[in-house]
């Protein structure tokens, strides 16, 4: 019988089963420190130092989940996430030392599912690369028994069987993170939904400080189903507008 361990965060680890991270940053310290907690947390860990050799350890490791710095020699991270995103459905977690909006929409745009801003915690980082993992199981499991039927609000049409998008009969392509948002909002249309009831539904992550995190997504999300379908409410949060009835 297999052993188990607990994790730092209290995520239960067994050692047959471990899940590969790999993990892409130039500066040899933070590359170092990420690895050995990462290590600490159960996980199987490799490494990559610029663009190239990211996108050639991820075809021939098939990691789990990539932590990926956005400025990296050869190419940068956007560059990766896409180049790895069109080999295969990979979760990011990327990396920036810039807190810049437009760095964050453009990431999440090529397939990144969540980032963080330098300087961060070892310890904030392990949690979400736990979180990314348990949403990527959980996408599993719905697509073994998935919602049957077709919502329709208004010309929003939302697939649970197939996880697809259309806006007026055209399909929208979405990241797994923002078909998930879209889900939470049209759950219940119309009502407002805090950045902290979101954050806990779709990232399962109950920190405050990861708020930032709700924001570009939803303008991400604005982008593709346009932005008048969700609405902002100052000081609350957000609320998917739908036909009045």
């Amino acid at each position: 019988m297999e052993q188990t361990h607990t994790s730092n965060t209290g995520t239960a680890v067994t050692p047959g089963a471990q899940r590969r991270v790999l993990v892409v940053e130039d500066d040899t310290t933070i590359v170092e420190a990420i690895s050995a907690r990462l290590r600490a947390e159960g996980f199987l860990v490799q490494t990559a130092t610029d663009g190239p050799a990211a996108v050639d350890a991820a075809e021939a490791w098939q990691p789990d989940l990539m932590v990926l710095d956005v400025m990296l020699p050869g190419f940068d991270g956007l560059e990766v996430c896409r180049r790895v995103q069109a080999q295969r459905p990979v979760p990011v977690l990327m990396l920036t030392a810039r807190d810049d909006e437009t760095d964050m929409l453009v990431g999440l745009g090529v397939g990144a599912d969540d980032y963080m801003t330098k300087p961060f915690s070892m310890r904030e980082l392990a949690a979400r690369v736990h979180v990314l993992l348990r949403r990527v199981e959980r996408a599993a499991q719905a697509a073994v028994t998935p919602r049957s039927g077709i919502l329709r609000l208004g010309e929003l049409e939302i697939d649970h069987a197939q996880r697809r998008v259309r806006v007026r009969g055209d399909d929208v392509h979405l990241t797994p993170t923002e078909f998930d948002l879209l889900v939470c909002l049209a759950n219940t249309p119309r009502a407002v939904l805090s950045r902290e009831q979101l954050l806990a539904e779709v990232w399962d992550w109950a920190d405050a400080s990861g708020t930032r995190t709700v924001d570009s997504h939803i303008k991400a999300l604005r982008r593709k189903i346009g932005a008048e379908r969700i609405r902002t409410v100052h000081g609350v949060g957000y609320a998917l507008e739908t036909p009045a009835p």
